[in-house]
């Protein structure tokens, strides 16, 4: 039998990973209901404030750095939708600081790093995004600069990969291959905030900026039902532009078999105070819209799963134009 949406069971908290220099937080938290309400898991990967001793004197500026890296309160943005829809929740609690979940483990500028293995730095060289400041672990930021007083050990960088980004990315596989048994197609929306994008003449700048890797990492009918519930709610909203999706929809998205991802950047001006450090006046409309969203997105996905009992879900939906 195919699951409808409702829940008449039980809630999870999991812990996921740990957070090295604070062994007893968790590196994450995976929340929902069991057995699920929708098919649908948000992740928010780089709203983790536990910030260890270790990390703030390594750091030049922690005063400022740490906001700066942060996409500050998606995790609350996230929680509200969640407990409104029924939505999996698995929340970063380690902080982008210390290591980026949307990176890829070899994302790494070896320039920042000291007693490395010299086959390692040889051998994995790094991309346009550790080379941009912005890899694995930041390294710099625009109007901060150099994130750390120091080289680190690579041994450090190491003990953070396995605590933190190993369990992570195990905890998505692991709960949207459970959401997909049940429902026969999942998806997994990555929240993150952006900053306020400028005005490009007579357009009004996009307030949220939906990002499936070109249509690599989901379905077209997915990001049309998006568009078009967005258009309905007055939202500005733009496609792959200037966000087209991480590391996480790269390494989870698998649209044959099922598995869909998108990632959404979330105007952070439109949700926090004018100092973009707490939530302001827009916080519940944006929980609102945003909630909105995830209940037409999970219609549409659980339709296209309960056809995968005769077919794949794939088959249900007109082949993307990409």
């Amino acid at each position: 039998m195919i699951a409808s949406i409702g829940n008449n069971g039980d809630s999870f908290r999991r812990e996921v990973g740990s957070i090295p220099g604070l062994p007893d937080i968790a590196a994450g938290i995976l929340t929902g209901d069991e057995p699920s309400s929708i098919p649908i898991l948000i992740a928010v990967p780089h709203a983790g404030r536990a910030y260890g001793s270790e990390v703030l004197e390594a750091m030049r500026n922690p005063e400022n750095g740490p906001l700066r890296l942060e996409d500050r309160y998606a995790d609350r943005l996230a929680a509200e939708v969640s407990k409104a829809t029924g939505a999996w929740l698995l929340t970063a609690q380690a902080p982008r600081a210390m290591i980026d979940l949307n990176r890829a483990p070899d994302d790494i500028d070896w320039e920042m790093v000291s007693a490395a293995p010299p086959h390692r730095r040889s051998t994995t060289l790094p991309n346009s995004r550790a080379r941009s400041g912005l890899g694995l672990i930041p390294r710099r930021l625009p109007g901060v600069g150099e994130v750390w007083k120091r080289p680190l050990p690579f041994a450090q960088i190491e003990e953070r990969i396995a605590a933190v980004h190993a369990p992570w990315h195990q905890a998505i596989d692991g709960a949207l291959h459970e959401l997909r048994s049940r429902w026969g197609a999942a998806l997994l929306i990555d929240f993150h905030s952006m900053p306020t994008l400028l005005k490009n003449g007579a357009e009004q700048p996009a307030t949220i900026v939906l990002g499936d890797r070109f249509g690599a990492s989901c379905h077209g009918e997915i990001a049309a039902t998006a568009f078009a519930y967005m258009a309905s709610e007055g939202c500005v909203a733009a496609h792959n532009r200037p966000y087209a999706g991480g590391y996480g929809l790269e390494r989870h998205a698998a649209p044959s078999r099922g598995i869909h991802a998108v990632q959404l950047e979330i105007d952070r001006g439109a949700y926090l105070d004018s100092r973009l450090s707490e939530p302001g006046s827009g916080f519940d409309s944006m929980a609102e819209l945003l909630t909105g969203l995830v209940r037409q997105l999970a219609a549409s996905v659980a339709a296209a799963g309960q056809g995968s009992v005769q077919a794949s879900a794939t088959e249900n939906w007109p082949l993307a134009a990409e």
